[in-house]
Protein backbone atom coordinates (compact mmCIF):
# COMPACT_ATOMS: atom_id res chain seq x y z
CA UNK A 1 0.00 0.00 0.00
CA UNK A 2 3.16 2.38 0.84
CA UNK A 3 4.91 2.01 -2.28
CA UNK A 4 3.15 2.81 -5.49
CA UNK A 5 4.08 5.25 -8.70
CA UNK A 6 6.76 7.14 -7.32
CA UNK A 7 8.62 4.44 -5.41
CA UNK A 8 8.70 2.03 -9.04
CA UNK A 9 9.81 5.01 -10.76
CA UNK A 10 12.84 5.45 -8.22
CA UNK A 11 13.41 1.75 -8.06
CA UNK A 12 13.64 1.61 -12.10
CA UNK A 13 15.86 4.50 -11.63
CA UNK A 14 18.29 2.79 -9.41
CA UNK A 15 18.30 -0.33 -11.84
CA UNK A 16 19.88 2.53 -14.43
CA UNK A 17 22.24 4.79 -12.02
CA UNK A 18 23.78 2.28 -9.59
CA UNK A 19 23.04 -1.73 -11.19
CA UNK A 20 23.90 -0.40 -14.75
CA UNK A 21 21.30 -2.99 -15.84
CA UNK A 22 20.76 -2.97 -20.07
CA UNK A 23 17.63 -1.93 -21.35
CA UNK A 24 16.08 -4.99 -21.52
CA UNK A 25 16.30 -5.59 -17.54
CA UNK A 26 14.65 -2.60 -16.69
CA UNK A 27 11.99 -3.65 -18.94
CA UNK A 28 11.32 -7.31 -17.81
CA UNK A 29 11.28 -5.19 -14.12
CA UNK A 30 8.71 -2.69 -15.01
CA UNK A 31 6.68 -5.84 -16.59
CA UNK A 32 7.24 -7.81 -13.76
CA UNK A 33 5.94 -5.04 -11.39
CA UNK A 34 3.29 -3.92 -13.23
CA UNK A 35 1.93 -7.40 -13.65
CA UNK A 36 2.64 -7.80 -9.71
CA UNK A 37 0.32 -4.88 -8.46
CA UNK A 38 -2.57 -5.69 -11.47
CA UNK A 39 -2.71 -9.38 -11.44
CA UNK A 40 -1.65 -9.92 -7.86
CA UNK A 41 -2.02 -6.96 -5.39
CA UNK A 42 -5.57 -5.94 -7.90
CA UNK A 43 -3.65 -2.89 -7.09
CA UNK A 44 -2.88 -1.86 -11.17
CA UNK A 45 -0.64 0.72 -11.58
CA UNK A 46 -1.05 4.48 -13.11
CA UNK A 47 1.81 5.93 -15.87
CA UNK A 48 5.16 5.86 -13.75
CA UNK A 49 7.04 8.96 -14.61
CA UNK A 50 10.22 10.47 -14.14
CA UNK A 51 11.81 7.31 -14.78
CA UNK A 52 16.15 7.69 -16.34
CA UNK A 53 15.53 4.49 -19.10
CA UNK A 54 18.56 2.49 -19.84
CA UNK A 55 19.72 3.34 -23.60
CA UNK A 56 19.79 0.53 -26.26
CA UNK A 57 23.46 0.44 -27.40
CA UNK A 58 23.52 0.91 -31.39
CA UNK A 59 25.81 -2.02 -32.45
CA UNK A 60 26.87 -2.37 -36.32
CA UNK A 61 26.03 -5.48 -37.94
CA UNK A 62 28.81 -7.79 -38.42
CA UNK A 63 29.70 -8.62 -42.12
CA UNK A 64 32.23 -11.09 -43.19
CA UNK A 65 34.34 -11.08 -46.21
CA UNK A 66 33.68 -13.01 -49.40
CA UNK A 67 36.86 -15.10 -47.71
CA UNK A 68 35.29 -15.56 -44.53
CA UNK A 69 32.24 -16.50 -46.48
CA UNK A 70 33.89 -19.25 -47.93
CA UNK A 71 35.84 -20.48 -45.24
CA UNK A 72 32.87 -21.25 -42.99
CA UNK A 73 30.52 -22.70 -45.83
CA UNK A 74 33.44 -25.12 -46.63
CA UNK A 75 32.56 -26.44 -42.90
CA UNK A 76 29.10 -27.25 -43.25
CA UNK A 77 28.51 -29.77 -45.91
CA UNK A 78 24.76 -31.35 -47.13
CA UNK A 79 21.73 -29.73 -46.27
CA UNK A 80 23.11 -27.37 -43.76
CA UNK A 81 25.66 -26.19 -46.20
CA UNK A 82 22.67 -25.91 -48.78
CA UNK A 83 20.63 -23.71 -46.17
CA UNK A 84 23.49 -21.51 -45.21
CA UNK A 85 24.03 -20.98 -49.20
CA UNK A 86 20.86 -19.95 -49.66
CA UNK A 87 20.68 -17.47 -47.11
CA UNK A 88 23.93 -15.85 -48.14
CA UNK A 89 23.05 -15.68 -52.02
CA UNK A 90 19.39 -14.95 -51.04
CA UNK A 91 20.18 -12.68 -48.60
CA UNK A 92 17.01 -14.45 -46.30
CA UNK A 93 16.53 -14.61 -42.78
CA UNK A 94 16.69 -18.25 -41.09
CA UNK A 95 12.81 -18.38 -41.00
CA UNK A 96 12.23 -17.23 -44.32
CA UNK A 97 15.18 -19.54 -45.72
CA UNK A 98 13.49 -22.36 -43.38
CA UNK A 99 10.06 -22.13 -45.20
CA UNK A 100 10.82 -21.84 -48.76
CA UNK A 101 8.60 -24.44 -50.42
CA UNK A 102 8.98 -26.04 -54.17
CA UNK A 103 7.07 -24.11 -55.58
CA UNK A 104 8.47 -20.82 -54.23
CA UNK A 105 11.70 -21.56 -56.47
CA UNK A 106 11.72 -20.72 -59.96
CA UNK A 107 15.02 -21.90 -61.94
CA UNK A 108 14.66 -20.51 -64.99
CA UNK A 109 14.14 -16.74 -63.95
CA UNK A 110 16.58 -17.70 -61.11
CA UNK A 111 14.41 -16.05 -58.47
CA UNK A 112 13.36 -17.54 -54.91
CA UNK A 113 9.87 -15.61 -54.01
CA UNK A 114 9.42 -15.04 -50.17
CA UNK A 115 6.30 -15.86 -48.48
CA UNK A 116 4.69 -13.71 -45.62
CA UNK A 117 8.71 -12.56 -44.78
CA UNK A 118 8.93 -9.81 -41.96
CA UNK A 119 5.86 -7.89 -41.98
CA UNK A 120 4.27 -10.33 -43.73
CA UNK A 121 4.71 -8.83 -47.31
CA UNK A 122 6.00 -11.26 -50.12
CA UNK A 123 8.79 -10.47 -52.43
CA UNK A 124 11.14 -11.44 -54.86
CA UNK A 125 14.81 -12.44 -54.45
CA UNK A 126 18.02 -14.49 -55.99
CA UNK A 127 18.28 -17.82 -56.78
CA UNK A 128 21.90 -17.94 -57.28
CA UNK A 129 23.03 -19.99 -60.37
CA UNK A 130 26.09 -21.47 -58.59
CA UNK A 131 23.94 -23.42 -56.08
CA UNK A 132 20.91 -24.42 -58.49
CA UNK A 133 23.08 -27.66 -59.55
CA UNK A 134 23.31 -28.40 -56.13
CA UNK A 135 19.83 -27.80 -55.05
CA UNK A 136 18.35 -29.51 -58.04
CA UNK A 137 20.19 -32.52 -56.54
CA UNK A 138 18.65 -32.01 -52.91
CA UNK A 139 15.40 -31.64 -54.37
CA UNK A 140 15.47 -35.48 -55.95
CA UNK A 141 16.40 -36.51 -52.56
CA UNK A 142 13.18 -34.83 -51.26
CA UNK A 143 11.01 -35.89 -53.68
CA UNK A 144 12.07 -39.42 -52.93
CA UNK A 145 11.21 -38.88 -49.47
CA UNK A 146 8.22 -37.53 -50.19
CA UNK A 147 7.20 -40.12 -52.58
CA UNK A 148 7.80 -42.98 -49.79
CA UNK A 149 5.67 -40.64 -47.28
CA UNK A 150 3.12 -41.06 -49.55
CA UNK A 151 3.48 -45.18 -50.10
CA UNK A 152 3.51 -45.43 -46.22
CA UNK A 153 0.24 -43.43 -45.99
CA UNK A 154 1.74 -39.54 -44.89
CA UNK A 155 3.37 -37.41 -47.38
CA UNK A 156 1.20 -34.06 -45.44
CA UNK A 157 2.91 -31.16 -44.72
CA UNK A 158 1.95 -28.02 -42.58
CA UNK A 159 -0.04 -25.29 -44.47
CA UNK A 160 -1.37 -21.87 -43.69
CA UNK A 161 -4.53 -22.25 -41.88
CA UNK A 162 -6.92 -20.55 -44.36
CA UNK A 163 -5.15 -22.31 -47.45
CA UNK A 164 -5.17 -25.82 -45.15
CA UNK A 165 -8.93 -24.86 -44.70
CA UNK A 166 -10.04 -23.95 -48.37
CA UNK A 167 -8.25 -26.75 -49.72
CA UNK A 168 -7.71 -29.64 -47.26
CA UNK A 169 -5.43 -31.94 -49.63
CA UNK A 170 -3.41 -29.51 -50.90
CA UNK A 171 -0.62 -30.41 -48.09
CA UNK A 172 -0.37 -33.64 -49.64
CA UNK A 173 1.00 -31.92 -53.07
CA UNK A 174 4.58 -31.92 -53.89
CA UNK A 175 4.64 -28.30 -54.80
CA UNK A 176 3.62 -27.44 -51.18
CA UNK A 177 6.39 -29.29 -49.33
CA UNK A 178 9.67 -27.64 -47.75
CA UNK A 179 12.48 -27.66 -49.63
CA UNK A 180 14.13 -28.64 -45.89
CA UNK A 181 11.94 -30.98 -44.65
CA UNK A 182 12.30 -32.03 -41.20
CA UNK A 183 14.11 -35.35 -40.62
CA UNK A 184 10.71 -36.65 -38.58
CA UNK A 185 6.80 -36.76 -39.14
CA UNK A 186 4.81 -35.36 -36.15
CA UNK A 187 1.18 -35.97 -35.29
CA UNK A 188 -0.72 -32.35 -35.11
CA UNK A 189 -2.27 -32.15 -31.70
CA UNK A 190 -5.42 -30.45 -33.42
CA UNK A 191 -6.28 -32.90 -35.84
CA UNK A 192 -4.01 -35.77 -34.77
CA UNK A 193 -2.41 -36.26 -38.63
CA UNK A 194 0.75 -36.83 -39.06
CA UNK A 195 2.94 -34.13 -40.90
CA UNK A 196 6.53 -33.33 -42.23
CA UNK A 197 7.56 -29.97 -41.06
CA UNK A 198 10.54 -27.79 -42.34
CA UNK A 199 14.02 -28.54 -40.66
CA UNK A 200 14.37 -26.79 -36.93
CA UNK A 201 16.13 -23.21 -37.21
CA UNK A 202 18.42 -24.81 -34.13
CA UNK A 203 20.24 -27.61 -36.44
CA UNK A 204 20.89 -24.98 -38.35
CA UNK A 205 21.96 -22.08 -35.88
CA UNK A 206 23.79 -24.64 -34.03
CA UNK A 207 25.92 -26.01 -37.42
CA UNK A 208 26.87 -22.37 -37.83
CA UNK A 209 28.24 -22.32 -34.62
CA UNK A 210 30.47 -25.02 -35.03
CA UNK A 211 31.59 -24.25 -38.73
CA UNK A 212 32.56 -20.89 -37.31
CA UNK A 213 34.65 -22.37 -35.06
CA UNK A 214 35.99 -24.93 -36.92
CA UNK A 215 36.85 -22.02 -39.70
CA UNK A 216 38.88 -19.61 -37.44
CA UNK A 217 36.79 -17.02 -38.45
CA UNK A 218 37.05 -14.87 -35.03
CA UNK A 219 33.83 -12.43 -35.81
CA UNK A 220 30.64 -13.26 -34.20
CA UNK A 221 28.73 -14.72 -36.78
CA UNK A 222 25.25 -15.77 -36.86
CA UNK A 223 22.27 -17.34 -39.40
CA UNK A 224 21.73 -13.18 -39.80
CA UNK A 225 25.45 -12.29 -40.67
CA UNK A 226 24.92 -14.09 -43.99
CA UNK A 227 22.48 -11.38 -45.08
CA UNK A 228 24.04 -8.46 -43.77
CA UNK A 229 27.29 -9.93 -45.77
CA UNK A 230 24.76 -10.24 -49.04
CA UNK A 231 23.77 -6.93 -48.91
CA UNK A 232 27.18 -5.54 -47.87
CA UNK A 233 28.55 -7.24 -51.30
CA UNK A 234 25.82 -6.34 -53.44
CA UNK A 235 26.79 -2.94 -52.71
CA UNK A 236 30.70 -3.43 -53.08
CA UNK A 237 29.61 -4.66 -56.09
CA UNK A 238 28.13 -1.68 -57.52
CA UNK A 239 24.20 -2.69 -57.11
CA UNK A 240 22.15 0.36 -56.35
CA UNK A 241 20.74 0.61 -52.87
CA UNK A 242 17.13 1.01 -53.63
CA UNK A 243 17.29 -2.69 -55.26
CA UNK A 244 19.24 -4.04 -52.36
CA UNK A 245 16.67 -2.70 -50.27
CA UNK A 246 13.96 -4.62 -52.45
CA UNK A 247 16.05 -7.94 -52.21
CA UNK A 248 15.87 -7.73 -48.97
CA UNK A 249 12.74 -6.56 -48.52
CA UNK A 250 13.26 -3.62 -46.14
CA UNK A 251 10.66 -0.79 -46.00
CA UNK A 252 13.03 2.09 -44.83
CA UNK A 253 16.30 2.40 -46.96
CA UNK A 254 18.10 3.31 -43.85
CA UNK A 255 18.22 0.09 -42.58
Amino acid sequence: NEMREPEVGEFLTHLVVNGHVAASTQNQALSALLFLYDKVLDKPLDQVHGVVRAKRPQRLPVVMTVDEVRAVLQQLCGIKRLVCELLYGGGLRLEEGLHIRVKDLDFGANQITVRDGKGQVDRVTMLPQVIQPSMRDHLDQVRDLHQRDLSDGFGRTTMPFALARKHPNANLQWCWQYVYPSTRICRDRRTGLMYRHHLHDSTISNAIHAAVVSSGVTKKVSSHTFRHSFATHLLAAGYDIRTVQELLGHKDVRT
